[in-house]
């Protein structure tokens, strides 16, 4: 059986020292080779990595915090442009600028095919309610684009109720009905609140990025093997964890139901992003 397999968070390998030094301790905890991150590895490295561990697509995301850009929408399309089949753009924004940010999401989703936009709410302090979000909300409704936002507890060392499926989640969906919303890292500790603003709402979804699969919380894998089977997508955080790891462990550790495997590796994501995925199966990595 072959099917594609979309990681839905990956991150660039950036300078985290200097761009995300929170996140330090995350990945020292994680057992990351920190030397990794500084290396810059160009589009074609990346690919060679996805080829070894049988990933199809990855979605790449910028990364902007208040008074910083860490790798830019323009950085990301360099990716995109080298390999458009196996780099899925995610748009980053400056939160604190919401005209500027809606231009930018507009730029790089109609000229550059970006599919989603992204904002980590810990690194902005602000909650998805807050109102600098709402112009992207309505951009994202307009072009017809996931948002895509961490929820959660914050791995590095910052507060975590902004990452709370309930009540901001489940807040924005009946404000903004039509915005799809892909909620990555799980929710946990909250996972059972995340599954609930999941179920209630048919527009919102969930990644398993940030956790190997061996610990997902098992009320989440049964939500993906039964009323969950299209909300569920798979993730990895990468460099966090990696592409291997993440697949073999999904593959070995965790029981799911041969009819969900291909939604949950790559089919939701697919669906939700809009993805191209004909000619990007792979198969399944034991």
């Amino acid at each position: 059986m072959s099917y594609p397999i979309i990681d839905a968070w990956a991150n660039p390998l950036m300078c985290l020292q200097d761009g995300v030094p929170e996140a330090i301790r995350l990945f020292e905890q994680s057992h990351v080779d920190l030397a990794l991150l500084t290396k810059g590895c160009t589009p074609a490295d990346i690919v060679a990595l996805m080829d070894a561990s049988g990933m199809s697509k990855i979605c790449l995301s910028a990364w902007y915090r208040p008074g910083k850009v860490i790798f830019s929408n323009e950085q990301v399309a360099e990716f995109t442009r080298a390999f458009p089949d196996r780099f899925v753009g995610i748009a980053g924004v400056d939160l604190l600028d919401p005209v500027g940010a809606v231009k930018d999401i507009e730029k790089y989703v109609k000229e550059e095919g970006f599919k989603g936009v992204r904002v980590v709410p810990w690194l902005w302090a602000l909650p998805p309610t807050d109102r600098n979000y709402w112009p992207l909300f309505v951009k994202c409704i307009e072009l017809d684009i996931p948002f895509l936002t961490q929820v959660g507890h914050t791995g590095p060392l910052c507060p975590s109720e902004v990452g709370r499926p309930v009540p901001y989640i489940d807040e924005i969906a009946l404000k903004f009905p039509t915005l799809k919303v892909i909620c990555g890292h799980i929710g946990f500790p909250w996972t059972q609140e995340m599954i609930g603003v999941a179920w209630k709402h048919p527009n919102i979804y969930i990644d398993t990025s940030a956790y190997l699969p061996k610990y997902y919380p098992p009320e989440l894998v049964q939500f993906a093997n039964t009323i969950g089977r299209k909300k569920v997508m798979f993730g990895t955080n990468f460099p966090q964890l990696t592409w291997d790891a993440c697949v073999k462990s999904a593959n070995k550790d965790i029981k799911l139901r041969d009819n969900v495997k291909a939604d949950f590796f790559g089919g939701n994501a697919a669906r939700v992003l809009k993805l191209d995925i004909k000619r990007s199966s792979t198969k399944e990595k034991l």
